[in-house]
């Protein structure tokens, strides 16, 4: 008996999909539930697992854009089992009492890995130029640095190892659906909105001082790392619900508020840029934020995302310090109006009470649709989340914990 294994349905608005990878070749046996392809939607990657045990046969290849209900493959339920997939089945329970062993063992060691092999002159000369070995070509013997290979390395600054010189090849690749979903959002969000962008800085003294203080303790207690997002994300909370126009939407002729913050995080992923949202990141604490940001990073990373942790963010954060950038205009994530952008903690020379002192600063930007954000909204907002970094105590109660306990 041979079943067919479809493209599944993944979302209420996505009708097709493109397949990235086969893990399994055709006549592989397959086991039930195993994963056998990946697939990439417009929005997400998403694993393909068997229904059943059997023989594949492949049908859709690597790249094929295919609808929702295609046959991908089909299995062959009736055929007979490899030796070698019966002996590894059989082998499996006698490994797994094998297991609890492995809890009294002693540590194993690993192995340090061998140095760079180099002859002694080209050694010399890399410490001498501080050349880095990873950007030399080995053309001696058994992958060995020869002096001519260093003067190669020496003289080509820039160019990639192994490359061609002056070479001129140009590469042709599919756009991964992925990919065309942002470039498209992307190109939407600047021709649809009335896009702003305003700027102000951030003395991030305080928020490194705390972190020195307290990561280690954080970390022994909560099992996260005391990081720079859940300070902005929970500064951002507060700004939101005094500035709700921030946190708001245009919908056809009416403006739709939201009373919780669903914060949405922009994550680099091997594919592409992704967002997985926070949900009520208002009623989280620092250390929930922090666990949520990692479990979603980790999985933005591993490609495992699901399109419901991707959708329905009121308010975007997006962080490119962590590539460097000293500052930039990040572009709205529609259908949400405003977008705040974190950039790199640089020493600079500020004025204090009438003083030149070196403090740790930021650039911030908040992007921001003028359609339904003002001037005064978006500046404001802006500088209460500024106020709330540059005073981490307020944002145990959203303000002076003094004027707090006198009503004030």
């Amino acid at each position: 008996m041979s079943i067919e294994i479809k493209v599944p349905t993944v979302g209420e608005s996505i009708n097709e999909v493109t397949l990235v990878k086969w893990h399994k070749k055709d006549g592989d046996w397959v086991n039930r539930d195993e994963v056998i392809a990946e697939l990439e939607s417009e929005k997400a990657t998403f694993e393909l697992n068997a229904e059943q045990a059997g023989a594949i046969k492949i049908i859709a290849k690597e790249g094929d854009t295919l609808h929702i209900g295609d046959v991908v493959c089909s299995i062959d339920t009736a055929a007979a089992k490899p030796a070698e997939a019966a002996a590894e089945e059989k082998a499996a329970p006698a490994k797994a009492k094998e297991e609890p062993k492995k809890e009294t063992a002693k540590p194993v060691t690993a192995t340090p890995q061998p140095d760079i092999k180099a002859t002694p002159v080209a050694a010399a000369i890399m410490a001498d130029k501080k050349v880095d070995a990873k950007g030399v070509t080995p053309s001696g013997s058994n992958g060995k640095i020869l002096k001519q290979d260093v003067m190669e390395a020496l003289n080509n600054p820039g160019r990639k190892p192994g490359s061609v010189l002056f070479d001129r090849t140009d590469r042709a690749e599919k756009m991964s659906n992925l990919r065309r979903t942002i470039s498209r959002r992307l190109v939407e969000a600047k021709n649809t909105t009335a896009m702003l962008t305003t700027f102000n800085e951030v003395d991030m003294t305080a928020i490194m001082a705390i972190r020195t203080k307290y990561k280690d303790k954080f970390k022994e207690l909560h099992g996260v790392n005391l990081g720079f997002m859940s300070f902005f994300t929970k500064a951002c909370t507060y700004a939101l619900m005094e500035w709700p126009a921030v946190n708001a939407y245009i919908d056809g002729d009416q403006i739709i508020y939201h009373d919780y913050c669903d914060i949405s995080i922009a994550v680099s992923a091997p594919k592409g840029l992704v967002v997985p949202v926070i949900r009520n990141a208002e009623s989280l604490s620092m250390a929930g934020i922090e666990a949520k940001v990692v479990e979603l990073a980790t999985k933005a990373k591993e490609n495992k995302l699901a399109i419901e942790e991707m959708t329905g963010g009121t308010f975007t954060i997006t962080n490119g310090g962590v590539f460097g950038s000293l500052m930039s205009t990040p572009i709205i994530n529609i259908p949400q109006s405003a977008i705040l952008g974190m950039h790199k903690i640089q020493d600079r020379p500020m004025a204090i009470n009438g003083q030149v002192v070196i403090r740790p600063m930021m650039y911030l930007a908040l992007s921001y649709d003028h359609r339904i954000i003002d001037g005064r909204e978006s500046v404001g907002f802006l500088v209460r989340v500024k106020e709330l970094l540059e005073n981490p105590e307020l944002l145990l109660f959203g303000q002076d914990p003094v004027k707090s306990l006198l009503e004030l």
